[in-house]
Parts: structure tokens; sequence; C-alpha cells
């Protein structure tokens, strides 16, 4: 299963992990997602200061942490379904009864995200195979799709949230591998047996054609139309919200001394 992209945990950066491994290529760095917290950050500092910015609350709010981000590497919920908004995905709670239909059948959907406290991690649909890319575990595990069901509300006992993802997924070599060459289940380690199975034997029969480069440009052209319409969206708004919203260059971390911090913090993390 070489050919899955699959991330190890690194520090506390699971929520990176999640997404990428939902998308299948190295999406998202820690610093897209904190330019996404900030925004967060920012429109929500935005809702507090339509009232009065001498209030308790409102200094109360502002002498609080980010409930978007913080230095461990953690991301918000609020956080993964902004970025999922590049790609025109969405995610939907599990228990929504706009996705009635995924309980019935979770087979017929895509992708799941699941949350406990502050670990993130992808169930996703490759061919007709399950996978959990769980960045904790050694490797992909595969999940067979009459347990999937049962695996899922393992999950919710356990108390994690669940998320459905919904939408036009990037097309994937995994994705097309695996169509035409399914994992063999009785050579891989599985979900349904993780623990019990030290065998995770690769399938050595069948040559496999090798996995393609993520399209850098691709990514880059979506992130560049997002943020565009993003701007323009916003160009509409009183020169007085964009004097309080705009921040002096010499205010903010390069785009490298955040990355470098935010892998520092996080390796402590670990």
């Amino acid at each position: 299963m070489e050919y899955i992209h699959f991330e190890k945990q690194e520090g506390s950066l699971c929520a990176q992990h999640c997404l990428n491994s939902l998308l299948q290529g190295p999406y998202f760095t820690p610093v897209d997602l904190a330019q996404h917290a900030r925004e967060l950050d920012e429109a929500e500092r935005q809702t507090m200061a339509e009232g009065d910015i001498n209030s308790d609350d409102y200094v109360k709010f502002m002498n609080q942490p980010s409930s978007n981000m913080d230095d461990s590497g953690f991301f918000s919920i609020q956080v993964i379904c902004r970025a999922l908004e590049v790609w025109n995905l969405t995610a939907i709670p599990y228990s929504s009864p706009n996705v009635e239909s995924a309980r019935q059948n979770p087979a017929g959907e895509k992708a799941f995200i699941c949350n406990l406290q502050q670990h993130w991690f992808t169930i996703r649909k490759l061919g007709r195979q399950w996978f959990n890319l769980n960045s904790t575990a050694s490797g992909p595990e595969l999940i067979s799709e009459t347990y999937l069901s049962l695996f899922l509300t393992q999950l919710q006992n356990e108390g994690y949230s669940i998320f459905v993802v919904r939408g036009v997924f990037p097309d994937c070599e995994s994705d097309k591998v695996l169509t035409l060459l399914p994992v063999d289940p009785t050579k891989v380690k599985s979900t349904s047996t993780r623990g019990k199975s030290k065998n995770v034997a690769k399938n050595n029969d069948t040559k496999t054609p090798e996995p393609k480069q993520v399209d850098v440009d691709e990514v880059r052209r979506k992130r560049e139309q997002f943020y565009s319409a993003r701007f323009n969206n916003d160009s509409g708004t009183s020169s007085s919200q964009t004097s309080q919203t705009i921040t002096s260059p010499s205010q903010e971390e390069t785009e490298e001394e955040m990355l470098q911090r935010a892998l520092a913090l996080s390796l402590t993390q670990g």
C-alpha cells in the first residue's frame, strides 16, 4: 500500500496529516492552516467589536488565546472546514439530519474525518476499499465494507466526533491504482484485526505503477482562486473596518519564521 499517501504523526500536527491523507497529497502546511486560523480569529474579533470594545466581554475575549489554533500545532474544526473550502469540499457532522443517508449506508460515502480531543484522522475510500489513515498507526489499515459501520459506531462510543466529507475530490493516483488493483485483505493489516495480527506483508505478486506527484501548480492555482475570491468579497467593507484589520508587515511573522516556529513547538509535544 506504499502508493497510498500516508503521513506519520509529527509532533501535534495531526490536523495537517488528516487533511493531506484526505486529499492524498501534501496539500497543506502548518503555515496554510495557521493563516486560516488567523482569518477566523479576526472574523471573531470583528464580530465582538460590533458591540462595545470597552466592555468586559470584549476585553476578556481579546485576552484569551486563539480558539482556532495553539502552539502545539492543534487546529480546530473551523480551520479544517475553511481549508476544505479551498477544494470545494464540506465537512458535515455525522449526526446531522442532512446526512441521514451516510448513517444508513456509510460505504456510499467517500471519506470521514474523526476527532477526539486534539487528535484528527481520516477514513478514506480509495478505489472500492476503505482505509483508516490514522497518523498514529504504522501505516494505512484496510477496513472491510461490512466493518465500516461498526467501526464508526465504535468511534462514536469512544467519544469521537465524526464528520462526513462531501464534494468532488481532487484526482489521486492511489484511487486509480486501487480501482484496478485492490489490496488483498489476507496480506495486509486491517483495522478490524488491529492488535491481533502482525501480518503486514505486502503483495509483491503484482507490479504497481509509481504514484504521481501532486500537481503543485494546481494547488497554488486553487489557493490563489480561493484567496482572490475572498479578497474581492471583502473589498466592499468600509474603510474604517479595513483600518482596524490591516496589520503592519513588521508585526507579522514571515512564512518561513512561522513554519519553523510551528514545527519546533509541535515537535516538543511529541
